[in-house]
């Protein structure tokens, strides 16, 4: 089987929240919308905000669990785009869990909550280049 990921979808409880969290902040361009889901053409997949309660009728899940039991995470290119990222995401609807830092293994990390609790990691990590299409190689 190929190693790849096509779609990454997270349940939200308010759709508009959501994309004004991922337009405004990320800069991101909706492909796809209607009145459930918005989805955006990523590098190499799909990414996808779907109302929670239309989420688990699909899936036949009732009560999916909380966000926050999982991060995602957005690498940036420089170590400077880290707190400015942050900030725009911030303006934007989200919450700081962790102020940016550098940790142990390098780089600088903080972490972000999007309007439905969602985790982001925003990274820079000078071992993982990322190049002029978004692609992350993985590094050590």
């Amino acid at each position: 089987m190929q190693q790849q990921i096509s779609v990454v979808t997270l349940g939200v409880s308010d759709l508009e929240k959501s994309k004004r969290f991922y337009g405004e902040g990320f800069g991101w361009t909706p492909v796809f919308e209607n009145a459930e889901i918005v989805f955006y053409q990523m590098n190499g997949l799909v990414f996808g905000t779907w109302l929670k309660g239309s989420l688990e009728e699909d899936a036949r899940a009732s009560d999916l669990p909380p966000a926050g039991a999982m991060s995602l995470a957005h690498n940036v290119a420089e170590e400077g785009d880290v707190q400015s990222v942050m900030k725009t995401l911030v303006a934007a609807g989200a919450t700081v869990l962790r102020e940016a830092d550098a940790p142990p293994y390098g780089g600088v990390r903080g972490y972000v909550a999007d309007p439905d609790g969602h985790i982001w990691e925003i990274a820079w990590n000078p071992a993982w280049p990322i190049d002029e299409e978004g692609h992350v190689v993985f590094g050590l």
